[in-house]
């Protein structure tokens, strides 16, 4: 368990990283090195990979919930797929948001 959490920290903290520095040389030139642009792009593809790592375990414990509600009470149905709605939309920001840091390059 406890290297999970390890493993968890260390890509927060290398996507905070990439972000900050990201944002810093946005802010101050739009001259990109090559260092630069492949900071963008590792952002981007974290960007991506991560709200996807984070939408797919959030639906599957809300629709495994899900399940197990509606299997209970059939009219539950429209209030579970709500839940999973917004929970897919958290990959779908990030997928914008690799396209809004591809197009600096």
């Amino acid at each position: 368990m406890n290297k999970k959490i390890l493993l968890l920290q260390l890509a927060i903290a290398l996507v905070l990283i990439t972000a900050v520095y990201t944002t810093f040389v946005v802010a101050q030139t739009f001259d990109f090195t090559p260092f630069a642009k492949s900071t963008v792009g590792a952002g981007a593809g974290m960007a991506v990979g991560l709200a996807g790592l984070g939408a797919g375990v959030g639906m599957g414990t809300a629709s495994a919930a899900a399940i197990g509600a509606i299997s209970e009470k059939p009219e539950m149905f429209g209030r579970t797929i709500i839940y999973i709605v917004l929970i897919e939309a958290i990959a779908i920001y990030g997928l914008v948001i690799s396209f809004l840091l591809l197009g600096y390059l």
